[in-house]
């Protein structure tokens, strides 16, 4: 009995002790986020230095992409770690199933013993949803601006900063936790045809000094060369309200800028917080951006097509515990939002589910990503009329996309090494008919591993008025 006491003793002991080395977990997302629009990506004039701090320390991720470039299935997708055809999920579909759910990253560290969060925009229709939050406090945009109690009025990301340290007032020292922190910024106000970014007040005239440069690839013979249906998509529409002339660009690009170093800036601030609790040095931090964003080039407002702007998005990933020796690099491997369910379950020590299609990026981190992924499936099945659905593989040198509702069919191949731009669509040239066999080949092996060809999802159903 002595014996069987003292083991038991000891294995208490080991588990509290792996319990207490399992680190806190902090992901930031933005939302509508191109992945040059960092002040470590090179960008010459917006300021996002808690990330630039972070990149400097942990590592920056070049190739980062989104697997489908819309708000709701991309949300989708990191909480499951699921590509949109498999998850199912976008805006005008049924709720993100319950099994699906049941395995997203917040759920599988819930039920292992850690504290979870969640803050800012959610932005996904989930049966149960209250399966996957200790915390949850959804902050939504329209109004950015909201009225406090007290009568001041707070910049929703100046909410989402309040609410994530009333979360670590929660948190206790024997038990770790993970936070999602998702900002509305840097997403236009769409109701507001007048103001269209409402930044914080304390980012009030940052910018204002400072010519802003015309978007790159905004020689109108570029959208000229796009074919009719993209020329009428919704991405064309909203460039009208937003960046068709010099004016109104400059103001909304000073806009926009101002909301991302307005997030940059919270940010700081909940990583202060860590400091003074004594906790940063076992706290993961991650920050990516939800999709990407035209802001006028190609004569283009939104995402949603297969362009670079659309699909790559900043990815920043700090882990104070690893080696100096790991850090304040910027990998090169094509990574994915499916990556990062994966990531964080791996992160907190647990078994990654079978339901994953991405991969943990702790290898990389580790300097040991050892094989990687060559490309990747990329696809938008939203069913909307001026959002055009395509599906298309990406390669470390080719673009192939089919937008395969066209009648006929329009498909692109876009050559990165001689044409990074994308201004030269190959599908149309004899002397490619050969690789955009391979391509078409490789789209329908992928597609078909995810769910197959496309089938018109039903969408909600309304529920019945009740007879008074």
């Amino acid at each position: 009995m002595i014996h069987r006491a003292i083991v038991l003793s000891f294995a208490l002991v080991f588990a509290g002790a792996v319990r207490a080395e399992r680190p806190n977990i902090i992901f930031f997302l933005s939302d509508d986020h191109r992945a040059d629009f960092l002040g470590c990506a090179g960008h010459p004039i917006v300021k996002t230095p808690t990330i630039d701090r972070m990149a400097k320390e942990g590592v920056r991720f070049e190739n980062m992409f989104v697997t489908t470039s819309i708000c709701a299935a991309s949300r989708a997708t990191i909480f499951t770690g699921m590509w949109e055809r498999s998850h199912r999920y976008t805006f005008r579909t049924p709720p993100l199933d319950a099994k699906y759910v049941a395995n997203s990253y917040p759920t599988v560290l819930r039920k292992e013993g850690y504290r979870t969060g969640f803050i800012g925009k959610f932005g996904v229709g989930a049966q149960g949803r209250e399966s996957m939050f200790d915390f949850y406090k959804p902050i939504n945009r329209n109004p950015y601006f909201k009225k406090r109690p007290d009568g001041t009025v707070r910049h929703t990301t100046e909410l989402c900063g309040d609410e994530a340290i009333k979360f670590l007032d929660g948190c206790k020292k024997d038990q770790p936790f993970c936070l999602s922190v998702s900002f509305n910024a840097a997403h236009a106000e769409d109701g507001d045809k007048v103001n269209h970014f409402p930044w914080p007040k304390a980012e009030d005239g940052l910018y204002e000094d400072i010519d802003i440069p015309a978007a790159r690839l905004s020689d109108p013979k570029v959208f000229e060369s796009q074919p009719d249906f993209l020329k009428k998509s919704m991405n064309r529409q909203r460039y009208f309200w937003r960046w068709d002339t010099p004016t109104k660009y400059a103001r909304n690009v000073r806009a926009y800028y101002r909301m991302i170093t307005g997030l940059d800036r919270v940010m700081g601030r909940v990583l202060d917080e860590l400091k003074k609790r004594g906790i940063a040095d076992n706290t993961v931090v991650i920050f990516m951006g939800d999709n990407g964003y035209y802001k006028a080039s190609r004569g283009f407002a939104g995402k949603w097509s297969h362009y670079e702007e659309s699909l790559r998005v900043p990815l920043v990933i700090f882990d104070p515990r690893a080696d100096k020796s790991k850090r304040g690099k910027v990998a090169k491997q094509m990574v994915l939002n499916t990556d990062i369910a994966s990531t964080i379950v791996d992160y907190a020590g647990l078994k990654i589910p079978s339901q994953y299609q991405g991969s943990s990026l702790r290898p990389i981190m580790n300097g040991t990503p050892g094989s990687w992924r060559t490309d990747f499936f990329c696809e938008h099945l939203m069913d909307y009329s001026t959002i055009p659905k395509w599906e298309g593989v990406r390669d470390e040198r080719y673009v192939y996309a089919r937008y395969f509702e066209q009648k006929p069919g329009y498909e692109f191949l876009h050559d990165l090494k001689t044409d990074p731009d994308q201004l030269k669509n190959l599908a149309g040239d004899s002397s490619s008919a050969g690789l955009l066999k391979k391509m078409r080949a490789r789209c329908d092996e992928l597609r078909d591993q995810y769910g197959g060809p496309y089938k018109k999802w039903p969408l909600p159903q309304k529920k019945p008025r009740k007879k008074k």
